[in-house]
């Protein structure tokens, strides 16, 4: 992925280290989700490759702190007209690699745009101020710093999505990055670095690797020009990497799983409330953070809700990513259409019953049919696991407390939704489940200036809105005597 302008023909993708792209120690096969086909090359870092990168970001973040916030903002609106401009061909790309409909991916890829341009801003009001001193010939002031080169850790789910955050929000406080993307989509993660070299980014402020994804992690954490960790992905992995960076006292953003409830009360407009929600779930074939995941419905309303969002779900056209009027694509890779197959039998065998789907689609790619299941007991492993993946269990409650303590039940806290017509209810509902994001009556979470982050084991730390700017900046405070 050397070129300027991308082709629609699928890239074979290196390493960028240092302002250049670069071969590494091996390289992989890329597949396409929905035919698994092998579709390009990636090449593998070595730890040489990573030692490079880290002291790559180290030199240029000596120079592009130095940078002026001003000129930085303006450098990252070219990169974002940058992304614009080639929407069409990276939305084609992402497409290929990680299985999404040809309309999501472009909606991710100018998103990311949008994403950009909301941190260039940023950059611009890294404000510091002025503390009145006690003593007259004293001034106090605070500043804010650049915390330093940051190692970025991102998943496949949006290639480019996870990743803009991430490093915008670097770029905007003057640090510096070493991403690493992801191995199962890795071309659309290094078009959103070609749209920041190509609008001048100096060699070193931002790097790309790919490689086992433990080795690169225990090396970047540990080294010690590396100040910043932020990482997105499970918990169990997550909880590894923030014990890592603590061990070296280094800070972490940790955007981490979800569980995520959706409360439908019976006052609620129950056809809308189906569409929407059945929209939300099967969005990139569920393979979303935040995607309703445990739809907890009050009982004289589970009837209608469940017909409404069965016949929603039926209508979905599943199929590959590229060709026309298809609403739901691939599973990213063989190990989640396992995962789904699992956790339906297991929800079967417990005593639910499918309602639709509930199986793979043909023998050629990663196909899930969407999936509701009814009359699904608690002990069922879809009602503790995140499923990641087309599946929706529907549930009942009587009660408005008995739906927040199955809301709360589990340890994860990053999304959860509600529909009812009751402003009440809504105001309650919005202080009482703890999540990090409570979307009530619409799905209004992820857009650039919103923050973006859970509580519990779903980490810590925004990486929307003006939140995610403060971990990537120190506070220092002087006081001078005149």
């Amino acid at each position: 992925m050397s070129e300027s302008t991308l082709s629609r023909h699928y890239p074979n993708t290196q390493l960028y280290i240092d302002g250049a792209w670069r071969a590494g120690s091996r390289d992989t096969a890329v597949v396409n989700p929905a035919t698994e086909a092998e579709i390009g090359r990636l090449s593998l870092a070595g730890e040489q490759h990573l030692a490079d990168a880290a002291e790559a970001a180290g030199r240029g973040f000596a120079a592009w702190r130095k940078v002026s916030a001003f000129d930085r903002s303006k450098l990252m609106r070219r990169a974002a007209q940058n992304l614009r401009d080639r929407a069409e061909e990276v939305a084609a790309i992402m497409t290929m690699e990680q299985g999404k409909p040809l309309v999501e991916s472009r909606i991710e890829v100018l998103g990311a745009a949008d994403t950009i341009d909301w941190f260039a801003e940023e950059a611009r009001r890294t404000y510091g101020r002025v503390i009145p001193a006690r003593a007259g010939n004293v001034r106090q002031i605070v500043t804010r710093e650049p915390v330093g080169p940051v190692a970025a850790f991102t998943p496949w789910n949006f290639p480019i999505n996870q990743a803009v955050r991430k490093v915008s929000a670097a770029l905007a406080a003057g640090c510096s990055v070493v991403l690493k993307g992801p191995e199962e989509t890795p071309a659309s993660c290094a078009a959103l670095v070609q749209a920041y070299i190509d609008a001048g980014l100096p060699a070193g402020v931002l790097n790309l690797v790919f490689g086992v994804p433990a080795d690169v992690s225990k090396f970047l954490i540990a080294h010690p020009l590396i100040r910043k960790i932020s990482f997105t992905g499970s918990t169990a992995v997550g909880k590894l990497l923030a014990a890592m960076a603590g061990e070296h006292m280094k800070r972490a953003t940790m955007e981490l799983g979800g569980h995520a409830p959706a409360l439908v009360f019976a006052d609620a407009d129950i056809p809308r409330a189906a569409k929407l929600l059945a929209g939300a779930k099967f969005r990139n074939a569920g393979q979303v953070c935040i995607s309703p995941t445990r739809f907890i419905v009050e009982e004289s309303a589970y009837e209608e809700f469940t017909e409404h969002f069965v016949a929603t779900t039926k209508k979905l056209k599943v199929g590959n990513g590229l060709e026309e009027g298809v609403q739901m694509g691939a599973l990213a890779n063989g190990r989640r259409l396992q995962a789904m197959e699992r956790l339906v039998a297991d929800a079967v065998e417990q005593g639910a019953k499918v309602l639709t789907g509930g199986e793979r689609i043909g023998r050629e790619g990663y196909f899930f049919a969407p999936t509701v299941l009814a009359n699904v007991p608690m002990s069922a492993r879809i009602m503790t696991e995140e499923p990641f993946g087309p599946i929706a269990p529907i549930s009942t409650f009587k009660s408005y407390d008995e739906a927040i303590v199955e809301a709360n039940r589990l340890p994860y806290g990053l999304a959860a939704y509600a529909y009812t017509r009751s402003s009440s209810t809504s105001a309650a509902v919005g202080e009482d489940i703890e999540s990090g994001m409570v979307s009530i009556n619409h799905h209004g979470l992820g857009i650039p200036e919103t923050p973006f982050g859970g509580v519990k084991d779903s980490g810590y730390g925004s990486e929307g809105g003006s939140e995610a700017m403060e971990a990537y900046l120190v506070t220092k405070f002087v006081s001078e005597a005149r």
